[in-house]
């Protein structure tokens, strides 16, 4: 039989799930990819900047998961998958620019020596003291990264290292986000017994390799932006695709689900076998709760974070610093004692060798938003600009005016992982999973980078395939 099913959300996780539904039930699937928005992509968005396709969205991908490569290759794009070049991330903290240390997992370090540079002699100091403190023991417990590592290596190491590095991927604070959620690693190596951070970091650090050992990428992209991946998924998919039309109401139909598409005041509606919601947090709640009321309860604990990015081409003459990129943290001023705006800066052009514009002009990225800092966000694109242009020159002494430049807002587009995370994430997971028929995916679940989101748009496929199948043989039964 015929199935129709409707995907609501037309970002990576809706798209997939759109694709994988196709590859699973086959080409005489009805499939309906339903977007509020007048473009597919979510938070994957390419621009011309310059003449250059450059992606204002999210960056690059981890590459050390397989699901974004696994993707490319499926789509016949695997060449299109770009990485860095070697140079090396800076952080500006206590008043100064220095290099990243290494030796740290997402900035927790692994001995005092490998934060010497970024700290004061006071903050070494309590790194080195901390592994005379007593024992931590979480008890399968989570913390938050903040509460957990004040206490035990001080404000310093937070401050200067980890919410920089946190504030890049959540754009969030290390005082609410919790501990399992964004540092995995280190939260595993504390279960299986490690007594003190710094320990726990050491645990968790990749294992040394030989020095002419080559090294594989972490980092990931594509040549001509993300728009390039969006693009294949959505053809191939084969997906009815209606743009501009929010879902209103989701509810339970005699055999399926009657979704409430449009305006107000005239809606329609579409019947539908199984649905699909790949939305953010709020939207899947609204429409979770007369259906899953215990599941929009716990999406209503997510909260999220805005954010701005800022596309500046600069005159080919110009000259960056030997890095990829600098992370600012919280607090830090200009010489004049104006506060910094941006809370990093990618040098586009030093991190991937591949992008300048027509006429050889160089691109660089900054990024406005903080949890809980909604004064920059505010502000009008003009005065955004004219603050990203003058922390840039206080870093890199570059004043020169930009040949082209762009201001991306993205409201509401990180979802924050506070404490508890998981569990919260399993039960909103166990509460639609007692429904057939539905399935949920996105960046609010198992985590805000593009693979993560590509697993939970084949996770939520696979789940309404299995429904569907059930129902199949049960009717061929009867």
């Amino acid at each position: 039989m015929t199935r129709r099913v409707a995907v609501v959300g037309g970002g990576i996780a809706g798209l997939v799930a759109a694709y994988r539904l196709r590859r699973e039930l086959g080409p005489d699937a009805e499939i309906v990819l339903l977007e509020q928005g007048e473009r597919l992509g979510g938070k994957l968005r390419t621009v011309e900047l310059a003449g250059c396709r450059y992606d204002v969205g999210a960056e690059a991908f981890l590459d050390r998961r397989p699901e974004v490569r696994q993707l490319a290759e499926e789509l016949g794009v695997p060449e299109e998958v770009v990485h860095p070049g070697a140079v090396s991330a800076t952080v500006r903290a206590g008043g100064r620019t220095c290099r990243l240390p290494g030796g740290t997992v997402m900035g927790v370090p692994a001995s005092p020596e490998a934060v010497q540079d970024v700290l004061s002699p006071a903050g070494v100091a309590a790194v080195r003291a901390e592994a005379e403190l007593p024992p931590v023991r979480l008890g399968g417990a989570d913390i938050s990264v903040g509460e957990l590592l004040r206490g035990r290596m001080g404000d310093e190491v937070v401050d200067r290292l980890v919410e920089p590095l946190l504030g890049g991927v959540y754009a969030g604070d290390a005082d609410r986000l919790g501990l399992r959620a964004t540092i995995p690693a280190l939260a595993a190596a504390l279960d299986a017994g490690a007594e003190s951070i710094t320990a726990a970091a050491v645990s968790a650090l990749p294992a040394p390799k030989p020095a002419d050992a080559p090294k594989p990428p972490v980092f990931g992209a594509f040549r001509y932006g993300y728009r390039e991946l969006v693009d294949r998924l959505l053809i191939a998919a084969g997906a009815e695709v209606r743009l501009g039309l929010p879902v209103r109401r989701l509810t339970r139909a005699e055999q399926g689900w009657r979704l409430e598409i449009g305006a107000a005041p005239s809606p329609e509606f579409l019947d539908v076998d199984a649905v699909v919601l790949a939305v953010p947090a709020p939207a899947a709640r609204r429409l979770l709760g007369d259906v899953v009321p215990v599941a929009a309860a716990k999406l209503a604990e997510v909260e999220l974070s805005s954010s701005i990015v800022v596309g500046l081409a600069l005159p080919p003459d110009a000259r960056l610093p030997e890095a990829s990129g600098v992370l600012i943290a919280r607090g830090e001023q200009h010489a004049d004692g104006t506060p910094f705006t941006a809370k990093a800066f990618t040098f586009s052009s030093k991190k991937w060798p591949h992008l300048r514009g027509a006429e050889g002009e160089l691109l660089v990225r900054g990024s406005v938003g903080r949890f809980g800092e909604t004064a920059e966000l505010q502000l009008d694109d003009a005065e955004v600009l004219r603050r990203v242009r003058a922390d840039f020159a206080e870093l890199t002494g570059i004043s020169a005016a930009p040949v082209d430049s762009v201001v991306t807002r993205w409201g509401g587009g990180l979802p924050q992982y506070g404490v508890g995370h998981l569990d919260l994430v399993a039960d909103i997971e166990r509460a639609v999973a007692e429904v057939p028929g539905l399935a949920i995916a996105g960046a609010a679940l198992h985590g805000v980078g593009v693979p993560a989101c590509i697993a939970t748009g084949t996770a939520a496929a696979t789940d309404i395939t299995r429904d569907l199948l059930q129902v199949g043989r049960r009717e061929v039964g009867a």
